[in-house]
């Protein structure tokens, strides 16, 4: 037998109550449940497929499972106090009940109540001994159907005891069955509220950081005047905003730096291109011989790595404007490479006219064609197709560095250089591109279905000109 005795309210003396234990202990409830979160599956990483879930989807799993929690938790406790709390007043009824059922039995030796008992042989053992200590009491036990009985007795005059015995009452039951009711609509009206409200949290924060980062990438990119900031926009300063403000610090003393060493660099090479001049004069005085030859052509690479160096920081200063002219691409091109190489084939796929700078394309498309000489093997090349020119040879291909990361100024990543070539070839002929609003790509050329380590056939570099004159650029027109 369960149970445990509770004093009564006092309104007679020598009253104790018993209260079982297991009545405040709460029912045992298993919730089990599941949220689907949208995500982007990534490629496998050893072995395992890694999930790339948005903010706002943990943000919105985060709110609904501590809102479950909240809700089962609170809805226990809630269906635990009901019932006890029931079961305390159907315990103060019975307690009344049986102090009317003693004066009516004193008075006229008869049980004029039902559900009265003299001497219940079920009478609780607990209670029958508070009883007989001379005590009123009450006592809860469960039937065999599960519902709770509620027992109350007092001691006679004459020795017996008079006890009374309820059930749990139908209505009791209903009310707390209308009470779960009411609170699983509520867990789920809470988890349901609560997954919105991460959502809209999450989207809000999820389109900052978003922005922020497209920011981000934007500066990483060379645009200078982009500000993450800006870009984030809004009026709410939270930890988004300082984010953005620490990394538009960091690009602005990254952007000083790189401009300090931009401008050392250049005042190097200018300071060297007189001495270097005069360097070339004079070995062009030396008398004709071997010797000679070999320190005019060292001198002349000197030359030409002080300009390359030299171009390279005027382009790096995003100060170079171009001059704007309209021509016919693919005649231009095929007059350009014919005067550097003949031996170099043009094809013109389709012709057409564009408005470019003849001097900087130029430049892009002999240092394309240099490049394919230095590293590549003949047969070089060129096809004109529209607006795109094409330069290809047939080397061993760009190396993976140059096609991960592009154009790298001081590295050729070749082999086979032998001091030949100082890595800023294709460093000036993207910078070029980017006056001329282009888009300078590179690729090798392997066999169709060929696995990535079969040899390439070639490396092609593809030249995109604009649709429109590059005033974006703070390019001009040249007036004729």
């Amino acid at each position: 037998m369960r149970g445990m005795f509770r004093r009564p309210a006092p309104s007679g003396a020598g009253r104790v109550g018993l209260t079982e234990p297991a009545e405040i202990a709460g029912q045992g409830a298993g919730v089990q449940m599941g949220s689907l979160v949208g995500g982007r599956t990534r490629p496998r990483l050893g072995g395992r497929i890694a999930i790339r879930t948005g903010l706002r989807w943990k943000l919105s799993a985060a709110i609904a499972l501590v809102g479950a929690l909240v809700a089962i938790v609170l809805s226990l406790v809630v269906h635990n106090q009901a019932r006890v709390s029931m079961l305390d007043s159907a315990r103060d009824l019975a307690d009344e009940r049986i102090q009317i059922a003693q004066r009516s039995y004193e008075q006229s030796k008869r049980l004029n109540f039902p559900n009265l008992a003299i001497d219940d042989p079920e009478l609780p053992a607990a209670l029958r001994t508070k009883v007989e200590e001379g005590r009123r009491a009450t006592y809860v036990t469960d039937s065999p159907s599960g519902a709770p009985d509620i027992w109350a007795a007092v001691p006679l005059n004459d020795g017996h005891v008079l006890s009374l015995r309820t059930g749990w009452t139908d209505r009791s039951e209903h009310i707390l069955n209308r009470l779960d009711q009411a609170m699983v609509i509520g867990s789920i009206a809470v988890v349901l509220g609560g997954s919105a409200l991460g959502v809209l949290i999450g989207g809000q924060l999820s389109r900052r950081l978003r922005k922020a980062a497209a920011a981000a990438n934007q500066v990483a990119g060379g645009e200078r005047d982009v500000r993450v900031r800006d870009a984030i926009g809004g009026v709410v300063r939270d930890e988004t905003d300082d984010l953005a403000s620490a990394v538009d610090a960091m690009a602005d003393a990254l952007q000083q730096r790189l401009e300090a060493e931009r401008r050392v660099t250049a005042d190097i090479a200018h300071e060297l291109r007189t001495p270097v001049t005069g360097l070339l004069t004079a070995a062009e005085l030396l008398p004709p011989g071997r010797p000679t030859e070999l320190v005019l052509d060292r001198a002349k690479a000197m030359r030409t790595l002080v300009e390359d160096v030299l171009e390279v920081a005027r382009l790096d200063g995003a100060s170079e404007r171009a001059e704007l002219q309209d021509i016919v691409l693919g005649e231009f091109v095929g007059r350009r490479v014919a005067a550097k190489d003949p031996g170099i084939e043009v094809r013109v796929v389709h012709e057409s006219e564009v408005t470019t700078d003849p001097r900087r394309l130029e430049r892009v498309l002999f240092n394309l064609l240099a490049n394919a000489a230095r590293h590549g093997r003949p047969p070089i090349q060129v096809t004109v197709e529209g607006r795109v020119i094409r330069v290809r040879d047939h080397g061993p291909g760009f190396p993976e560095e140059l096609l991960a990361d592009g154009p790298s100024r001081f590295r050729t990543g070749s082999s086979d250089r032998a001091g030949h070539g100082h890595g800023l070839g294709l460093t000036i002929a993207a910078g070029q591109a980017r006056v001329l609003g282009a888009r300078l790509t590179f690729r090798n050329v392997r066999p169709a279905g060929a696995p990535d380590h079969v040899p390439s056939e070639g490396a092609v570099a593809v030249l995109w000109l604009p649709e429109h004159a590059p005033t974006s650029t703070g390019s001009y027109p040249m007036l004729p």
